[in-house]
């Protein structure tokens, strides 16, 4: 079985989930980035094939207590970049932590696919975003997080890209139409967000 190492980026003191400020408090938002985050960290730690989790963070995430990598401020893809160069040979998996219905099949079968195929991604709900993606060889691979970021990693895949949709893996939480979208799915995500 493969051992994958999954990073997962989480804003640290930046403002979060910005674009959700008309309908929620900054601290209903923070509630609901951390509720989202422990989420994700709970499937990850529940898949065999996941044998480190890491969060890149200019914080600590309360209740974290793994591995930290520290954003040193150059940017999302730069980081990533750097920490991949020194996994070597290792697997990498770097999945965004505002996915509120992600499930451990989910995860695995981005994993599997990747193991076929040498990388997977895993698009947003609009198929323009990337929400996760797994490399068996992260050597050399440029990250291009960001505005359009799916159509530039299959790019820079070479073709070589499974492409998984699955809606624990493509419905995030940007904006207020994701907010609904998600709760029509699983309305315990009001909670997280209750005054």
């Amino acid at each position: 079985m493969i051992n994958w190492t999954a990073v997962i980026p989480f804003k640290g003191r930046a403002a979060r989930k910005t674009r959700l400020a008309g309908i929620f408090s900054e601290e209903q938002r923070d509630r609901l980035s951390y509720a989202m985050f422990n989420r994700t960290c709970a499937v990850l730690a529940g898949c065999d094939a996941v044998g480190e989790i890491a969060v890149l963070s200019d914080i600590r995430p309360p209740a974290w207590h793994g591995r930290l990598i520290g954003d040193a401020g150059r940017g999302l893809n730069a980081e990533l970049n750097s920490f991949a160069a020194d996994l070597a040979t290792q697997c990498l998996l770097v999945i965004h932590a505002d996915l509120p219905l992600l499930e451990p099949q989910d995860i695995g079968d981005l994993l599997e696919a990747a193991g076929r195929a040498s990388m997977a991604i895993a698009p947003d709900h609009a198929g323009t975003g990337t929400n996760a993606i797994a490399l068996v060889d992260p050597a050399g691979f440029a990250f291009h997080f960001g505005p359009n970021s799916f159509v530039q990693h299959v790019e820079a895949g070479q073709d070589r890209a499974a492409i998984i949709h699955r809606t624990g893996l493509s419905l995030d939480i940007d904006t207020p139409e994701d907010y609904d979208r998600a709760c029509r799915h699983a309305p315990e995500i009001r909670r997280w967000t209750a005054p």
